[in-house]
């Protein structure tokens, strides 16, 4: 890791141009209008056209189409997310010309760097949701924080907020060990479980890496934890840093207590150290979100916010993009779709259907990525089976090659009564012809397949 000298190239006058390869990802997109508002000119490129794209063209940023050598030649410091590797032809043209490159993490953990409290939410699951509730809650107590999310925030439209200098809040990712290049002064660790295995030899080397981003720190900062989770609770045994425990069990600091559930959505009274604090009555669904929202709560009040407005702030909590988002209906069936890409998210999202006033729930899943496909798919095919139809789409390959052919039959093998389909248009007109009035459509996966929702609900 090498850090990003945003202090020092600010003072250079003319400033350095910087250039984005893969510009138009959600974090890469927003860190590069936040540098372009801040006096630096700014380029970019990308594989394909997108709302980013488009954005940043509009606000005056030159982004181009594809991954070509001259698209660098202007530039004065490179800078590319996870998925671009070094045979791309700009990067490869960018070490030619001896020009720097630095990664998505390093320069976002620079523009973390300055202000005075850095709250950075990690896990597995429920980084997006954890990180927009606090975003809520800050935003509602009037704190002017800037927010980098994984998922569009409701109350700004984009993934992003600029603000001030006090309170800074980031999604923060384990892959490639990108949150080891961040700042926090208080860290958030919803969950701990295998994935990204395409990086990580295994569950102990993930768990070493958050327990490295927790030992980030300061010794005077909090980390908020999920205590449920015995092997958490062991690798945060002897960092020395203030642990706040969140979770189910009454031994946690917080716990929920006496909850109801309306239409899939819970109430709950926040337990803390034995004794009711407050109340909150979710408007997202799920059973899951409880846990996100004690996480949301503790870490905001560790940030010295009032506790009944993080309570009210949690209840007006809408959700975010592609995190059980209704998209729409076509003839009497509701289509809601969700970025779910592990086995544990997957079940989460369709218990959470299972608990709304349904019929069926219809889900049409794609597989992300080969590896997680080929290392989870027995626990992928367990989730899958609480659905009372499952389609299955193309594996998205995201940032990989096909190997070892794997294909989402793998799945859907042992998934009894599952289809595998071979093209979205298959999948559409499958789904047209077996759903009915009453029923709930789920598009569920973190590539494209939320394409199909939007092709069901307009025509």
């Amino acid at each position: 890791m090498q850090e990003f000298p945003l202090a020092s190239l600010e003072k250079q006058e003319p400033r350095p141009r910087l250039h984005f390869i893969g510009i138009g990802g959600v974090h890469m997109s927003a860190i590069a209008e936040l540098l372009f508002r801040r006096g630096f000119p700014v380029s970019g490129n990308d594989r394909d056209e997108s709302d980013n794209v488009r954005h940043l063209r509009e606000i005056g940023v030159d982004v181009r189409i594809g991954h070509r050598p001259e698209y660098v030649e202007k530039a004065d410091i490179v800078i590319r997310n996870a998925a671009i590797h070094d045979a791309s032809p700009d990067i490869a043209r960018a070490r030619e010309l001896g020009l720097p490159v630095y990664e998505r993490q390093e320069v976002l953990g620079a523009l973390m760097r300055g202000a005075k409290k850095r709250v950075c939410i990690a896990g597995t699951h429920g980084k997006s949701t954890t990180t927009a509730m606090c975003a809520r809650i800050a935003s509602d107590a009037a704190t002017d924080p800037t927010v980098f999310c994984g998922a569009k925030i409701p109350e700004t439209g984009v993934a992003y907020r600029f603000g001030g200098n006090d309170l800074f809040i980031a999604e923060s990712c384990e892959y490639c060990d990108a949150f080891l290049s961040f700042y926090p002064t208080h860290a958030v660790i919803l969950n701990v479980e295998p994935d990204h295995l395409d990086y990580f030899s295994g569950i102990d080397q993930i768990r070493d890496s958050f327990r490295r981003f927790a030992s980030l720190v300061p010794p005077d900062g909090v980390v908020v934890a999920n205590g449920d989770d015995t092997a958490i609770r062991a690798f945060l045994k002897d960092i020395g840093r203030r642990i706040v425990t969140v979770g189910w069990k009454t031994g946690n600091e917080y716990y929920p207590d006496a909850c109801v559930q309306t239409n899939g959505c819970y109430a709950f009274d926040v337990i803390h150290h034995g004794r009711k604090e407050a109340h909150i009555a979710l408007s997202v669904p799920g059973r899951h979100n409880i846990t996100n929202a004690l996480a949301a709560y503790a870490v905001s009040a560790a940030c010295g916010m009032d506790k009944e407005g993080i309570a009210l702030s949690l209840s007006r909590f809408a959700g975010t993009k592609r995190r059980f988002e209704k998209i729409g209906s076509f003839g009497g069936v509701d289509v809601i779709d969700d970025f779910a890409h592990h086995p544990t998210e997957v079940a989460a999202t369709i218990a959470a259907a299972k608990g709304l006033p349904y019929n069926r729930v219809i889900c049409v899943y794609q597989p992300h990525t080969y590896t997680r496909t080929e290392a989870l798919y027995r626990d992928f095919a367990e989730a899958l089976r609480a659905a009372d139809a499952v389609l299955l789409a193309p594996i998205y390959a995201a940032r990989e090659i096909n190997e070892h052919q794997i294909s989402s039959a793998l799945i859907g093998d042992l998934v009894e009564g599952a289809e595998i389909l071979s093209s979205f248009e298959e999948i559409e007109e499958r789904v047209r012809a077996i759903a009915k009035p009453g029923d709930l459509v789920m598009t569920v996966g973190a590539g494209d397949v939320y394409k199909i929702g939007y092709r069901l609900i307009q025509k």
